[in-house]
C-alpha cells in the first residue's frame, strides 16, 4: 500500500513539473538559459511577497494569456 502511495505521489510530482515547464514554453522562454529563468523566478517570488498589486496585475495578464489559448 505504501508503495502505491509513493508511486502516485511521484506521478503527481512529475505531472506538476511538466505543467510548469509548459508555462515556460507558453511565455516564450523555451530557449532562455536556465540560470536566467531561475534568477527571474527568484526575483519574482521576492517581489510578490511584498507587492500584492503586482500579484494582481500579473494574475490578470496570465488569465488573459490563457483565455487566448484558442486563438
Amino acid at each position: 500500500m505504501a508503495r502505491t502511495a509513493t508511486n502516485d505521489a511521484r506521478k503527481q510530482d512529475t505531472r506538476e513539473k511538466i505543467a510548469l515547464g509548459g508555462l515556460i514554453v507558453k511565455a516564450g522562454l523555451r530557449y532562455e538559459k536556465r540560470a536566467v529563468l531561475l534568477g527571474a523566478l527568484i526575483e519574482l517570488a521576492q517581489r510578490l511577497k511584498v507587492d500584492e498589486e503586482e500579484r494582481k496585475r500579473l494574475r490578470t495578464r496570465g488569465a488573459e494569456a490563457f483565455a487566448h489559448d484558442g486563438d
